[in-house]
């Protein structure tokens, strides 16, 4: 093998080996951005009312906000923890904070009919949409 070969097979490695370090820390930062600052939210419209089921799992229920404002439903979770080990020579300790977040924009829910319920990591929201009477609508004639 000559030199020049040697020298293109090294390159080429690198180069290679620079493209997967750049795509594992991409995606490492984007999942550390995204899915871990977030929780997964399902919607269902269920004709008379929404059908909101947020996965929280490892939260208490005293950790969790649920705020309904100007057609905003706001989800947030604070969870703060902290762990100490002392074992031999060796002391740990760990301090883990993290604020999450979601917000949805559902204008037509009556905000005094929202049903919240926080059972085995799940927060499921029940959320009564607004009587829209054939009254309330109005043609409007073209003249």
């Amino acid at each position: 093998m000559t030199n020049l070969s040697l020298k293109h097979r090294n390159r080429d490695w690198g180069e290679m080996w620079d493209s997967l370090n750049d795509f594992f820390t991409d995606n490492l930062h984007s999942s550390i951005r995204g899915d871990l600052h977030q929780f997964r939210t399902d919607i269902k419209d269920l004709g008379d009312h929404y059908l909101i089921e947020a996965e929280m799992p490892g939260f208490e229920k005293e950790d969790i906000k649920v705020d309904y404002d100007h057609g905003y439903l706001t989800i947030s979770a604070k969870r703060e923890a902290s762990t100490k080990e002392e074992k031999d020579n060796y002391i740990r300790q760990e301090r883990h904070y993290g604020e999450f977040e979601r917000r949805f924009f559902v204008e037509d829910i009556n905000e005094n009919m929202i049903e919240a319920i926080f059972k085995n990591g799940v927060l499921t929201l029940n959320c009564l949409k607004l009587a829209i009477s054939a009254t309330e609508r109005k043609r409007i004639e073209i003249h």
